[in-house]
C-alpha cells in the first residue's frame, strides 16, 4: 500500500480501523485528530498528527488515507472530508478485515471499508467510501452506491440498487429487487418491502416519512 497510511480520526469507528491496520502490518504513518484518541491503549504507538493541515506534508503518490470518520444518518462529516482530499490528488484506502467474507466476484470501490463478520456475495458492488459493518449481509448482485453506510447486522438480500448517500440502520432488512434513492434512512431494525424515495426515512412500523429539505 505505497509507503504507508495515514489514518484521519481517533474516535470508535478509527479504532476498529486501527487494529484492522495492526492486524494486516500495514505500515501506519500515524492518525490525524484535533483532539487524543478515545482508546489511548490501542493508539498508545501511533504518532498523533493534531491538524487536518499536517496531511499535507505527505506526498500524494507515497500515502493513502484511511477515512477514520464515522457516519451517521444525514451527517456529511465523513463524506466532505474523503471529497476535500480526493479533490487535492489523494487517494484512500479500501480495508477489508480478514475476518469478513467478500466474494472474489464483488466490486469494491476505492476508500469502501469492511468489518469483521461482515459477508458480500458474488456480483455485488460497493460504491466508494462506503462502510460495510459488522455482520452485514449483502447478497448477490447488489449495486450499493457512494458514501452509504451498512451498519451492524443488516441483511440486504439479492439484487438491490442504492443510490448515494444511504444509511441503513442496525439490523435493518430489505428484500430482493428494492430500489432505495439518494440520501434515505433505513431505520433500525425496519423491514423493507418496496422501493423507496429519495430524501425519506423509514421507520420500523413501515411509516414513511418524506424530509422536505
Amino acid at each position: 500500500m505505497n509507503d504507508g497510511v495515514l489514518l484521519i480520526g481517533g474516535g470508535g469507528h478509527a479504532s476498529v480501523l486501527l487494529e484492522i491496520l495492526i492486524e494486516q502490518k500495514i505500515n501506519i504513518i500515524g492518525y490525524v485528530s484535533p483532539i487524543p484518541a478515545a482508546n489511548q491503549k490501542l493508539f498508545s504507538t501511533i504518532h498523533w498528527f493534531k491538524s487536518d493541515e499536517d496531511i499535507l506534508q505527505f506526498d500524494k503518490s507515497m500515502i493513502k488515507l484511511v477515512n477514520g470518520i464515522g457516519s451517521l444518518p444525514r451527517n456529511t462529516i465523513r463524506t466532505d472530508l474523503y471529497h476535500q482530499y480526493k479533490n487535492l490528488g489523494y487517494s484512500f484506502a479500501t480495508l477489508i478485515s480478514g475476518k469478513a467474507d467478500v466474494s472474489n466476484y464483488a466490486c469494491l470501490e476505492e476508500g469502501v471499508q469492511v468489518m469483521r463478520g461482515a459477508i458480500i456475495q458474488t456480483g455485488a458492488c460497493i460504491g466508494y467510501n462506503s462502510i460495510v459493518n459488522t455482520g452485514a449481509i449483502i447478497d448477490h448482485d447488489c449495486s450499493i452506491g457512494s458514501n452509504n453506510h451498512i451498519a451492524p447486522g443488516v441483511t440486504i438480500s439479492g439484487q438491490v440498487t442504492s443510490s448515494s448517500n444511504v444509511h441503513f440502520g442496525t439490523g435493518s432488512s430489505v428484500i430482493q429487487s428494492i430500489e432505495i434513492n439518494k440520501n434515505a434512512v433505513v431505520g433500525a431494525g425496519t423491514t423493507i418491502t418496496k422501493n423507496v424515495d429519495k430524501n425519506t426515512t423509514c421507520f420500523p412500523a413501515r411509516i414513511f416519512k418524506k424530509v422536505i429539505n
